[in-house]
């Protein structure tokens, strides 16, 4: 069994930065592509950044520039530095592994909420 931990969300005022992590452990020979979504109330679940195990990152547009992911492969963590924070941030954060050749895996979640 697989376990995705998140953690790092909070309140936060607008133009702040926080930082999630999502931690991976249990039975895993290999984690592939990591990723970080969020939905917000009433809308769908997007994706809002990924970064394969060689190290490719991809974002959606509207964080592009604010947010950065990047993964320590020797601890199973991956991170989602977000700066510049606007109120349209505000959501809940998801981190999801492809592990072990095919399995995908999710977190909880992780509240962030963007004061104006």
């Amino acid at each position: 069994q697989v376990q995705l931990v998140e953690s790092g969300g909070g309140l936060v005022q607008a133009g702040g930065s926080l930082r999630l992590s999502c931690a991976a452990s249990g039975s895993i020979f290999r984690i592939g592509t990591m990723g970080w979504y969020r939905q917000a109330p009433g809308n769908q679940r997007e994706l809002v950044a990924s970064i394969t195990s060689g190290g490719s990152t991809n974002y959606v547009d509207s964080v592009k520039g604010r947010f950065t992911v990047s993964r320590d492969n020797a601890k199973n963590t991956v991170y989602l530095q977000m700066n510049t924070l606007k109120p349209e941030d505000t959501a809940v954060y998801y981190c999801n592994a492809n592990v072990n050749y095919g399995i995908l895996y999710w977190g909880k979640g992780t509240l962030v909420t963007v004061s104006s």
